[in-house]
């Protein structure tokens, strides 16, 4: 069996912290709710990808995710959007939604670190990237709605 540094260990330990830190430091936070077509409203906490650079950046690199945490990329205006996972290490359910708040469309468990696009099914102003498996077990789908209100200051 091979082992590793100790000073290797501490820093592939500190990894996931940091990149929460980065997270912290680079992304506003927010609410948002979730009413799913089945069991009710659910609470996330979202960090708000808002301009060009954040949306760029994403989730990339994060290797863990809270169950309740999840990142939204807000656009101005309607627009055919599409993601795609490049440096992206864990798999996540991405919910295309309209201005209004209404989903557009859902796709389960994409690919980590793939470069295939991932699109809305019609223009769409919100993509909400959550841990994978997280719109199956909530029933979030074309039936469901985003409830977002902004929250004053969060231009990061």
């Amino acid at each position: 069996m091979k082992r590793w540094p100790l000073w290797l260990s501490i820093i592939l330990l500190a990894l996931p912290a940091l990149a929460d830190e980065e997270l912290d430091r680079l992304f506003a936070r927010d609410v948002l709710l979730i009413e799913a077509s089945k069991f009710g409203c659910y609470r996330f906490d979202v960090y708000l990808a808002m301009n060009d650079a954040q949306r760029s950046r994403g989730l990339m690199f994060v290797r863990d995710l809270p169950a309740t945490t999840g990142m939204l990329f807000v656009y101005e205006g309607n627009h055919p959007l599409s993601m795609w996972m490049k440096n992206t290490f864990i798999p996540l359910d991405m919910v295309f939604a309209r201005a209004d708040g209404t989903v557009i469309n859902v796709i389960r468990n994409t690919e980590p670190q793939s470069l295939k696009s991932q699109r809305s099914s019609e223009p769409a102003m919100f993509v909400l990237e959550l841990n994978a498996g997280t719109t199956e077990r909530l029933s979030i789908d074309e039936n469901s709605r985003l409830i977002w209100e902004p929250a004053h200051g969060n231009d990061k």
